[in-house]
Order: structure tokens, then sequence, then C-alpha cells
């Protein structure tokens, strides 16, 4: 589908927004888990989540769905059954992540599959620390999905340093070791976002200038009965739209504020943009918040490479935010931007050179030329079936003189089902 996007003199309006997609994964996924029933209100109605559910059923867990609300009948940790048919994760490199932790854990037979974007994202990182577990675990060339997955004699505890700052290589690594007898220990040396670790009440201890986290059989798998909040990731879009656009102010509600994801907050901050928060509170394990966004004159920033694992999914957004601050921007250290549903950082230099941005791709980054005034060309922008490309491609094109469209429109329903009408909405 070809979405066509017209210029819009500003961006005004209050947006529920989606539930959080990270949280509704693991939120479904370690309810299995457990050993009574769970109530998840506001569950994703994105795509990726709903591969979740979809596989957990194959697994022989209930889960029942009614609207945006979620029953899981969990089956602890020895309930699982044998799949008799391919497990299919969809797009999600989050289900098939961290279910296949799970699934080594458990001692599961299974077979992982996903469609043609996720069978080219690397696998390769998750199966190393498995096999130092003594999980079976085989893959295409080693490294892609499909997974096949093996019974085996049980967990062995590792300690894992991680080599990357990823969530998902973490919640990975930890789900398996819920399965072993003595803890599996995580070494995170940059911070990633914590969800698995609040949603399972794991502990960790601080270690040097990194942190220890731990997982065994002795941990407890809570029930998993709460609100799911707003997605930052999707609020990310609202945030840099009204602040780039003149005569705008954006209400955002229920907003998700896990201190782990909210890099782009700081980050739009230090650009100078007219951000306020209001009524902070705590929504089952997770801190929430309301937002309005204004228009705001932004400056350029070298973005500190410290922040990127907590705005790592933003990123491609705030390259648009990049385009209208007074100044050059850099993005470095971000090469991992390179492993998403698609090569992010090319894709994004494309849709912003093809708008008359002046960019400079680099190996793990790019250099921005921004100017307040700057007005993008129309075009026709290749979103490479990723979502986060169509959604910042879309927001851009608001400031265009003309109308441009977005090729490949419906792959925002990974995430966030509704985005094309509440941009409507918001832009009059």
């Amino acid at each position: 589908m070809i979405k066509t996007v017209k210029p819009a003199t500003g961006l005004n309006g209050t947006i529920q927004l989606p539930p959080d997609k990270s949280i509704s994964h693991r939120s479904a996924l370690f309810a299995a888990i457990s050993d009574g029933t769970s109530v998840i209100e506001n569950y994703s109605p994105a795509a990726d989540p709903a591969s979740t559910l979809h596989c957990l059923r194959q697994l022989g867990v209930s889960v029942k769905r009614h609207n945006s609300k979620v029953t899981i009948h969990g089956v602890g940790r020895d309930g699982f059954m044998n799949p008799s048919e391919p497990l299919d994760c969809g797009n999600s490199g989050t289900t098939m992540r961290l279910l296949t932790g799970i699934l080594a854990g458990a001692g599961v037979d299974a077979y992982l599959i996903g469609d043609e974007s996720l069978s080219s994202r690397t696998m390769k990182r998750i199966i190393e620390p498995l096999r130092m577990m003594g999980a079976s675990i085989s893959a295409q060339n080693d490294e892609f999905a499909p997974i096949k997955l093996r019974s085996h004699n049980g967990i062995n505890p590792i300690r894992y340093t991680l080599p990357i700052a990823s969530a998902q290589l973490k919640s990975c690594v930890l789900l398996a070791g819920l399965w072993g007898d003595k803890p599996t220990e995580v070494v995170e040396q940059s911070a990633s976002r914590d969800h698995t670790e609040r949603l399972l009440n794991l502990n960790s201890e601080p270690y040097g200038q990194s942190k220890v986290i731990q997982s065994s059989r002795k941990n407890s798998i809570p029930d998993q009965s709460y609100m799911i909040p707003g997605d930052v990731s999707a609020a990310a879009f609202w945030m840099v739209g009204a602040a780039i656009h003149s005569n705008s102010r954006i209400r955002l509600k229920n907003v998700g504020m896990n201190p782990s994801r909210i890099g782009i907050l700081y980050v739009l901050q230090q650009m100078g943009a007219d951000i306020k928060i209001s009524h902070e509170r705590m929504q089952g394990r997770e801190p929430v918040v309301d937002m309005e966004i204004a228009s705001s004159d932004l400056k350029a920033i070298k973005l500190d490479p410290k922040l990127i694992p907590n705005c790592i999914d933003e990123l491609p957004i705030l390259m648009v935010a990049f385009c209208f601050a007074d100044g050059r921007s850099i993005i470095s250290g971000a090469e991992e931007l390179r492993h998403k549903e698609t090569d992010r950082l090319s894709a994004m230099f494309e849709i912003l050179t093809k708008a008359g941005v002046n960019a400079t791709l680099l190996p793990d980054g790019i250099e921005i030329d921004g100017d307040p005034d700057f007005k993008p060309l129309a075009a026709e922008q290749n979103t490479y079936h990723d979502h986060r490309m169509a959604m910042a491609a879309a927001v851009l094109a608001t400031l265009s003189e003309r109308e441009s469209k977005i090729q490949d429109a419906e792959c925002t329903a990974i995430s966030y089902p509704g985005f094309w009408s509440d941009l409507e909405k918001v832009s009059g």
C-alpha cells in the first residue's frame, strides 16, 4: 500500500498511544511460565505481540483474547507441549530471541521460523551462550532462522558478559537460566532496557561500572496481571513531530517512562525541545506519565554513544529532528542499526537525502546538517518494509510543501496499527 502524506501547517491534538510492544511480549511469555492465571490489560494490537500469542497457543498454553484484554493460564516451567508445527515468529525478533531462551531452558523440541526479514537477522548472538548452557540448538548457516531446538539433559549455569548492549540477548540468557539449579549470571556493561528484570523481579547487583543480573529455578515467576503502559517508542514520533512544526502542541497520555527507555526524552531536552511532564505514577511495575510537547527551537548535538542503547529504536525519528536543528548533528557508535528490520542507517540516509537533506553516512552512524527553516522535498520514499522507516518518513513529509508518498505503508501495523489515523487527526 502506498500512503500519500499531505503537508501540515502544524500538529495538534491528544493521542492515546498504542500499548508498549516490548512489555506486551514479555508479559505474555512470563505469564505462560507462571503457575497461575494472568489477566493482561491493554495488550498491544500490533502484529509482533500477536505472533507471541500464536506461538504460546502452539505450545499448549491457554490464551484468550477479548479486545485489549488477554487472559493466560500459565503452565509453569515444565508444562509446555512439543509443538507439532513450526512456531512462526513472523517479523518479531523479540518473539524469536526470547522464546528461544525459554524453550532452550525448558528442553522443548521446537522449530522456530520467521518471515523473510526476520530470517535475515543474525541469531548467532543468542546461539553461542545457549550452547554454553547445554542447549541443543542449530540454525541455518549456524546463524539465521529457522532455529531448531532439541531436548537436553538440563541447563548449565554460566557467567556471561554481554558483548553488546542488547535487551533481547540479555533476556534470552536470563530466561534460559530460569531452569538452572544454580544461578546464571549476566554481566551488563552498558545498560539496556530492563523490562525483563522488572517483570520477573530478578536480582541485580553493582559490579564495578557494570551490574550482574541473576536467574535460576529459585526465582518464582510472578503473576503478570497489570495494565500495559503506552509505548514510548511510538510517542517519539509525536515528540519530534510537534517539536519541529510551528504552531504545534501534542498531548500524550499514559506514556511509559522506564528509565532504560527514555533516551529520546534526554536527547530532545538537550536539543531544547519544549516538553512538559505531568501526572507521574506507577502502573504495574513500570513508571508512567502524561506529556505535552510544543513547537521548539532545536539546536544540533553530538549524540553521546552511551545513550544509544536507551534510544536505539528512536534513532530514525531523531534523525528527522536533526534535520531541523540549528547546526550539524552527529550520531556515532550506532552500528547496531544495521542489524534491525532493515539496515536503518542506510535506509534513513536514503530517505533524508531524497528529501534534500545534506547528510553523510558513516560506518556506525550519520552526520546531518540541520536548518530550522528547512523545507523537505516531496518524494516517494522506500521504507524497506520497516515500520520505523515508514513513520519517520511520514513525519518528515508533513513539513514538505507538496504531497509525498510512503511505500509499503501497511508495515506500520508491526508496532503501531493506528499510526496513519493518528497522523491524519493531528494534522488537521
